[in-house]
Formats: C-alpha cells, structure tokens, sequence
C-alpha cells in the first residue's frame, strides 16, 4: 500500500482570504477573543495514488483553481505572520463528502475505473494559521467552541515555534482497516438478572425497559423458537443482530410506545376518568376517519399513516405527498451533521412513498435557546449561537445541494431549547395519479422480487440512531449516533430512481432511515411475509464492520427496493449507466422470518409477527391539575407605545429571520409564487407559501405552519388548538381553500413516563393527552384531515447536575390547494386609501403572550380557540379573495394586533390611520389588551373602497370591523378616543424588526 500523500491548496498572496476573515469576525463575535486575522489552507491527504498521479491531478488543476490558488504536495503552505496552525479533519468513518467528491474527480482525470479503486481513498482537513496575542488555551478554545466538534472530529494544534520544529508535514490521516468481520456473539439473556437485562440495555443503547427485555428473553424459551432454532443450528439465546434489531424495531423513534400505549386518563378539574387506547388510534387516525367518512366523494385523501408520507388529490391527475421529521438529537451534538441528514432524510420519504414522488420543496422550523445566551453551559452542550449556525447550515447544503427549495418554516426561542433544539425538516413531492396503469401511491414487495439497495455506502455513522433518539441526551450518548448526509449522491440516485419508476423497474421501494437495512427490508417484508438476505454482499465505506453494524447503520442517501427478477439486469444496468450504486443483497419471501446472513453464517432468524407484533403494550397513568397563575396588571412603560412597539418587534419570536431565509434557494425550480419575505423591499414576513408545482397549469400548493409551546405551561390543549387555528388562519390568509387542506403532525415532548428522573411524568402524559384531545376535536371542527405525523418523546437532557426538559411542542404543517395561483395574496399594505379591516373578535388573552415576556408580567388568561365562529369566518374570507376584494391580508399571532399592523406597513413601505375604538371587544380592554391580545382566529385584511360593500356582505356584522385607512405617509398612527397612541415612521419599524438577527 502506497504512503498517503499530502496535498495543500491556499490562496495566492494578492487574494483575499473571505474564509478566513469570516472566521476571524465570528471569533471575535462569538468567542470575545481578539484576532488580528486567519488565513485558510484546504489539506487533501489522498492514499492509493503515486507521486506521478499527483503529480497529473495538480498539472491539470483538478483539486485546486490556477487563478487563485497555490497548491503543493512536498513542503508545507504554512507560512508567514502566525502564532498558531490549527487544523481540523474528521474523524475515522465519518462521512466525508468532499474527500469522496475530490476521489470520484482524480479518478476521472487518471482514467481509472471507479470499480477498480477501492484502495483509493481522499481526506480532507481545513488548516487555520491564526495570528493574534492569544494564549494557547484560547486557541483550543476557538478550536473546541467553534471551528471543530469534537465527537465528530479531531483537532491538531501546534504553537508557530512546534511548527517550526516539525519536520515537513504532519501526521497523515489513517484509513480505517481492518479484515471484515463476521463475528456473529450470542446473548445469554437467560442467564442475566432483571439489574442486568436493564445493564445490558442501557450500556449497549438499546433503549429497552425492563419488559421489554424480558419479552425478548421469552420469546427465546419458547418450544417452538427453540425447536427451529435447533433446526438451523443456531444457539437458544439471541445474536447480537438480533437483539439490535428488535431494539431498533421496538424503539420509541419507531414503534411509537407512547402513542400506542394504554393509558388511565384522570382529570382532577373535571373530576373525570378514562382508559384510552391508544392516543394514536383515537385521536389522530380516529378523526381522520372520521373527516374522511363525512367527505364521502369529496375525500381528497389518498394514502394516510401506513406509508412514507400521506398523499392527497392535488390536480385531476397528479397527488402530493408531505412528510416532515425531526433531528433533535443528533442535531444536539453535531448541528451540521444532524440537520444535514434531517433534510436530506425527510427527502427520502416523499421519495420511498408509494412508488416515488418527484421532490417539489422543503419546509423547516428549528427551536433554540438565545443565540445571546451567556451563561455557563453545562457539559456536553453546544452554545445556541453554534448550534443555529450549525443547523442553518446544514440544511442549506441539505436542500440548496439537491435543487430543492426551501419555501416555508419559522424559529422559535426558549431557554429550554438550549438543552435538546427542535429541527423539524419536511419535504412535499408530487406523483402523477397512475404511473404505468396503477395508482401511484400504492406499492407492495411480492415473494421471489430481489432486494437491492442503492446509493450511498454503508459505515459506522448512524449506529444506535433510533434508539439514541428515544433517550434522553446525556453526557455518554455515542457519537456513532451522529450521521453526515452528502446531497450529491442523494441527487445521483434520486434521478437513476424517477427514471427506474416510470420504466417499471420496481414493485417497491423505501428509505434506508432509522436502523438502515434492519428498518428498510423488514417493514418491506411485511408486505411478502418474510426475506433472505446476505450482509456480505452490502458495500462498505470502509472494512471492520460487524454484520450488526451493518445491518443497523444509518449511514445515508440510500434506499431500499423491490425489483422482480425478469427486471433486475435492466434495473442494474440503468445504474452503471448513471453511475449510481446498486447492489443485491437477497430476495423477499414468504417464509414468515427476518433471516439474515453473512455469507454462510446465520446472523438474524427472527418471527415477522414477534419482530413488528410482539413488543408489550406500555400502560401508563396520566393525571392533569391545572396550573395555576395569579394575573398581574400591565403596565405600559414610561417611554410609551412608540418605544413598545419598536421593542415587541425586535423580541427573538417576532423579528426579522431574513438573515436565516436568505441562506435558502427559493426559487430553485421556479414555482414559487409567494415567497417567505414579501412587499416592496422584500422583508415583510409571508403567512404561507404558495407554490406553482406545475408551470403550465394555475394551480397553487399552499404551506403554512402553526407552532406555539409558550401555551403550554398554560394548557397543552389551548396550545394544540392555537397551533392548529394559526395554520389554518395562514394558508387561508394567502388564498387557500379552507376546504382542501390537510395536516401533518409533528409531537415534541420531554419525557411523559413518570420515573424516578422523571417524577411529573404523569403530569406531563397528562399534558400529552390533552394535546391529542384537542388535535382531535379542532381537526374534526375543520374538517382537517391528518395525513402524516411523527412523535419525538424524549427531548431532555441531563448532565452537570441539570436536567433541562423543552416545553411540550407541537409543530402542525398544513398543505392546501388553491385553484388560480393569480388570486394569491401577500401580507404587505398595497394603495392608499384601501380600507384596513380587522376580522374577529379581540378579548383580554395576553397569557403567554410576547407581551407579558417582554413587561416581565403574567397573565392567567390564555388565548382560546372557537372553532366553529373561525371556520365560518375563514370560509367568508376565502370567498372574497376568490372575488378579488382582498388586496392585502395577514394573520394576528404573536404581538397581536399592533405587531400586525407594523409588519404590513414596513413591508408595504406605507403607512395607515388606524382607530382602536372600531374594534370588537367581548368586553371593555385597556389599550394593551387591544394592542397585543394574542386570541386566536383574527387576520387583517385590506380592501378597495369601491369593495366596502360587497366584502362586509361576506361577514357577519360582529365578526368584523373596518379599523382604519392605509396611508400614504409612511407613518402608522394609532388612536382610541381621540388620544394618539402612537405616530411611528415606517422605517424606524422596519429598522426594529429587522435589526436583532441583522449579523
């Protein structure tokens, strides 16, 4: 094996280093610590290749540019003014996506076949030469705190006189070896006491209880097991594959334990007790039964809950599907990795659903503490700031990378994000209703199709990810857990697939998500009764996996299919042709066992119904006692409304995300109609998307979103209702049709069981019980069916001495449709003179509100929904915007009605008159109250005077109220018995909402 060779590329003296002076400022920013500037050396160590073959790729500019770089394989680039060379690379089995990009171009320069060069491999690391008074410690710091994570990657750092010491380059990145192991261990579970069944779970991360471990061990003693198991010559006891599997397939990420549970329900306040099986069943699928029995003809639902995504109806001969997921946890350790793989994941599912769907755009909304947090943070935590940027970044290359585009999503900020962020990543792809005669979203593996996966490689990234992420996260969660998604080959293999689908080349297909092959062949084996599969054929990264490991891995951008045999040479050879990997591993069956083996050896034999069927059914207890808040008076402050409303409009929950929005490709694909910022500077915030999917029709996709978890220390249910009326109130305030929406849930809970580091589990169950109580009732109201959803249940941290527990959250994602994308309406004031309408009423709910956070006051009165009054009105305003008597609309959330009328004025760049004494109270509010109520199922609306009469013929007379006059001043002046408010210029507005994240 050749020597590793060194490869540095820096830039030519006369060009500015942007790296490196972007890594200086955020040193400076971030960390406090003075630099008086960074230069950036890209290192490439490249194993398999001769010193002539370097030679070739360097005289033909293949890893570097001749315009602006310099490049040398023999002597280092170091040089100059520095104090310290810091360098930072990833660590072994790490994915490294640009090394494997520089691989696949040497390759193609040298003329080698890809197929025939396993021994080459390329490594790359960034070298950062720092100059500035700082002391060693500060180096390691700017290395540990910002430019590295060290679960995922590792650090050299040398003074300038170690450097100087040093002879030539340093140490050279090793490539993993190892011969593959077929090592298969047994696990004598008959053998362990009850202390060391839960030993073994938690030290192997397993995530199993002590019943469920014992069900295992059972299974195991049964007669007819035994006797089978005796037949193939296979020990009593579990594999060490076999335990793995059934942890991943049992786990809380995918079995979803807690939904399905049987829980005693016990309502203190009402006095009311119940059983429910199910909050799953009951609630969720159970209304959109109902939603869908009530629609008869009109049921626009396709597919729901049994698939990748749900699917509905979009055009006469066309369907989308919407899935949207969660990377909480290894986003919580490596920000970049884990939301990298949260947004290219979700766009595996539109992918893997029915018979796969072409990706139409993205949607994100992320949870964080202060990115101005300041306080000591305990272990293992990243600092707020490092994780936004971390997460922004990876979805953007996530979704910029695959041509995707990023159309909705908002941030949300609580110090209780600090110890566990939300990522919540979705993704809407669109099928043509049939694809060669049969319905699309229908799909089925049958006995004797071959398994095959495609895509990426399988490596040690991503082990244990569904069982990490049904725990807590602690100071020893594994850094295996943690995957690195790479775009670039997703995208490969999403085009050779949509060419696969329309040839009929498969009979099924899914994604390789969490526990990989385990996940993928054994759901897909439910539909033939059984497979047959061999590890030893599946394509590593690298050598030294263990069959489990490989059976388990998540390591990404691959799928699963079902190719029948007469179709498998055409299947492969499509995939050399454009050069995606396609390999199979076995055949599907109808044997009624998951039989898994490497080469010869027998890794997993396992019953399909224990497998899926024969995890125990959790009981639990719930109990809800209402909190109790004692209201405190407002009061305004003595620098008066004006200062108010600049202050409200800078708070974290409110202000401008243009700094986060403009990192994303909207337009990629060119079907976005209304974008995330709008008006006539473009930074006024959008309520919903609105999308052209097909550019030769008029038809629109709207995406809009709810989320609200301040509600929560109130009441989860009013939280939940919130969450669901605020979706519904924006994809309705843009011009979708009240009556073609559909809902995908999204649960994000602290841990619900009660336990003895847990004991207001209960409470909390409790609080998960009335969420799903609400969801039922409000989706049900509007006829709103839920097509898809996910949980994510144990969103605590622990560690220092500290337990740190997010507020319950519910992310709820509306798509709708809209039948002429011409109609659409955007939030910004359009033409003087156009009358300002506010629709429903106001009453004193400022509890949870911005308001109160931002005075340091409480209040006891949370906002609450009614449904059946917001529908009739969201149905009225929907009839006007098909009319075209709406010129401009926007929902009322957090900030209430002051808020709302700022954000359309600056984005309109106009001003407006506006008389508080117009508006509909439930009973007399103070100026506050009226202001910056937060109740639910308001929107504001714009309309030409010439349409007063045929718009308030739409609305009953107490459910509406013209309120004032758009301007042209470009000043918003506020009144209420002849007192102005507030006289406040347009773009000192503007100024305050978009100065807080303005970085």
């Amino acid at each position: 094996m050749t020597t590793p060779i060194r490869v540095e590329v820096g830039l030519l003296p006369h060009v500015r280093d942007v790296v490196g002076l972007r890594t200086a400022r955020k040193i400076h920013e971030e960390l406090g610590l003075d630099v008086r500037s960074i230069s950036v050396v890209k290192v490439y160590t490249i194993a398999g290749l001769t010193e002539n073959d370097i030679a070739v790729l360097i005289d033909a500019a293949a890893l570097h540019d001749p315009v602006v770089h310099t490049v040398s394989s023999t002597v280092p680039l170091a040089s100059g003014d520095f104090n310290y060379v810091l360098e930072v690379g990833l660590r072994p089995g790490v994915t490294d996506n640009e090394g494997r990009t520089a691989r696949s171009t040497a390759l193609l320069v040298l003329g080698i076949d890809p197929s025939k060069a396993d021994h080459v491999a390329v490594y790359t690391s960034t070298q950062y030469l720092i100059s500035g008074d700082i002391s060693r410690d500060d180096a390691k710091r700017i290395g540990k705190d910002l430019l590295a994570n060290d679960l995922i990657q590792r650090i050299d750092l040398k003074s300038r006189e170690e450097w100087d010491a040093s002879p030539g380059f340093p140490a050279k990145a090793a490539k993993v070896t190892g011969e593959p192991c077929a090592d298969v261990a047994h696990v004598d579970l008959a053998a362990m006491s009850d202390n060391d069944l839960m030993n073994f779970s938690r030290q192997n991360t397993l995530a199993l209880s002590l019943e469920e471990m014992q069900t295992v061990r059972d299974y195991y003693r049964r007669p007819e097991v035994m006797a089978e198991r005796k037949r193939l010559g296979l020990p009593d006891m579990p594999t060490d594959a076999e335990i793995e599997t059934l942890a991943q397939t049992w786990s809380e990420h995918c079995k979803h334990k807690i939904f399905t549970a049987t829980i005693n329900y016990v309502d203190t306040e009402m006095g009311s007790e119940q059983t429910i099986k199910s909050l799953f069943k009951t609630y969720i699928q159970g209304s959109t039964e109902t939603i869908r029995n009530e629609l008869g003809d009109d049921d626009f639902c396709l597919s729901v809950f049994k698939d990748n995504a749900g699917v509905i109806r979009f055009t006469e001969d066309t369907s989308i599907c919407v899935k949207v997921e969660t990377h909480n946890s290894p986003s919580a350790l490596d920000p970049y990795g884990g939301a990298l793989t949260g947004i290219v994941g979700v766009n595996r599912d539109p992918m893997g659903t029915g018979i796969g769907a072409n990706m139409v755009c993205n949607t994100d909304v992320f949870c964080f503490a202060s990115p101005f947090y300041d306080k000591e943070l305990p272990p293992r935590l990243l600092h707020p700031r490092r994780v936004l940027e971390g997460v922004r970044e990876g979805v953007e290359h996530g979704g910029n990378k695959s041509g995707i585009p990023t159309v909705n999503g908002s941030l949300v900020f609580d110090e209780r994000y600090l110890g566990k962020p939300l990522v919540f990543c979705g993704t809407i792809g669109m099928m043509p209703l049939t694809i060669n005669g049969k319905p699309s979203h229908e799909k089925k593996a049958l006995p004797g199709d071959a398994i095959v996966m495609t895509g990426g490689r399988i490596g040690k990234d991503g082990i244990h990810g569904a069982t990490f992420s049904s725990e807590e996260l602690h100071e020893g969660s594994p850094a295996t857990a943690v995957q690195i998604g790479d775009p670039i080959t997703q995208r490969k293999m999403y085009d050779f697939l949509m060419r696969c689908r329309d040839l009929g080349l498969y009979n099924a297909i899914t994604d390789d998500g969490a526990g990989g092959l385990s996940s993928s062949v054994g759901e897909m084996a439910q539909d033939s009764g059984g497979c047959d599969m061999d590890l030893s054929k599946a394509p590593l990264k690298y050598d030294g996996l263990r069959p489990w490991e490989i059976l388990l891995s998540e390591a990404q951008e691959r799928m699963t299919l079902a190719v029948p045999q007469d179709k498998l040479g055409q299947f492969m050879d499509l995939a050399k042709e454009m050069d995606v990997e396609a390999t199979e591993l076995g055949q599907f069956t109808d044997s009624g066992y998951f039989h898994v083996t490497f080469g010869d050896t027998i890794v997993s034999h396992v019953d399909m119904d224990f497998l899926h069927d024969g995890a125990p059914v959790m009981q639990l207890n719930a109990v809800w006692e209402r909190p109790s808040f004692q209201s405190e008076p407002l009061v305004l402050p003595k620098e008066g409304h004006g200062a108010l409303l600049e202050r409200m409009l800078g708070r974290l929950n409110i202000c401008s995300k243009e700094y986060i929005i403009r990192q994303y490709d909207h337009e990629v694909k060119g079907g976005s109609v209304v974008k995330p910022l709008v008006g006539v500077k473009r930074d006024g915030p959008a309520d919903a998307a609105v999308m052209r999917p097909l550019l030769n029709r008029n038809e629109g996709l709207v995406v809009s979103h709810g989320i609200c978890p301040k509600f929560s220390d109130y009441d989860t249910y009013w939280m939940m209702a919130l969450c669901i009326d605020e979706a519904v109130r924006n994809a309705v305030a843009v011009g979708a049709d009240p009556s073609r929406l559909a809902g995908v849930d999204n649960f994000c809970w602290c841990d619900p069981v009660q336990s003895e580091k847990t004991p207001d589990g209960q409470y909390k169950l409790a609080q998960l019980v009335r969420a799903n109580m609400a969801l039922s009732r409000f989706c049900l109201t509007y006829k709103l069916p839920c097509i898809s959803g996910k949980d994510s249940m144990k969103n605590d941290y622990t560690g220092g001495g500290v337990k740190i527990s997010i507020p319950p959250t519910v992310l709820y994602t509306v798509v709708g449709v809209m039948d002429d994308v011409n109609k659409a309406v955007t939030s910004d004031f359009k033409t003087p003179g156009d009358l300002v309408y506010l629709l429903g009423p106001t009453a004193a709910e400022l509890g949870g509100s911005e308001l109160t956070s931002e005075l340091g006051a409480v209040s006891a009165s949370v906002p609450m929904v009614d449904g059946a009054s917001n529908l009739r009105r969201y149905q009225s305003l929907h009839a006007s915007i098909e009319q075209c008597l709406v010129t401009a609309c926007h929902d009322l959330s957090d900030g209430g009605l002051a808020v709302a009328l700022a954000e359309m004025a600056l984005a309109g760049r106009l001003g407006a008159r506006v008389d508080l004494d117009s508006v509909v109270t439930n009973a007399p509010l103070s100026d506050l109250e009226i202001l910056y109520s937060e109740s639910a199922g308001r929107l504001l609306a714009c309309v030409n005077p010439a349409n007063k009469d045929k718009f308030e013929a739409h609305f009953s007379a107490n459910d509406i109220a013209c309120i004032g006059v758009v301007s042209d001043d470009e000043t918003l002046t506020i009144r209420r018995s002849n007192d102005t408010l507030l006289e406040s210029p347009v773009e000192t507005l503007a100024h305050a909402f978009t100065s807080t994240l303005n970085w």
